[in-house]
């Protein structure tokens, strides 16, 4: 899967970042290779807070008693 990181130079200096696919995941950096660091690790801190929030969510709401299948994937 491709996502695209987007780095936009900030007048002040440094690096503001953001995934184009995915709001709500972005950063800064003083240099772009810091700014380039920083939004893998938003990038990971988002999706394991969604994937926490979702696991609550199912626990307080059980699914419909239809069959369902749940399954971790994992892309690079």
């Amino acid at each position: 899967m491709k996502l695209t990181a987007v780095f936009v130079p900030d007048e002040d200096g440094g690096f503001i970042a953001y995934i184009e696919e995915i709001p709500g995941v972005n950063t800064q950096g003083e240099t772009l290779d810091e700014a380039k660091a920083n939004i893998l690790d938003a990038l990971n801190l988002v999706m394991e807070t969604r994937r926490t929030l979702a696991k609550k969510e199912l626990k307080n709401n059980p699914a419909p008693k239809r069959k369902y299948i749940r399954e971790d994937i994992v892309f690079a």
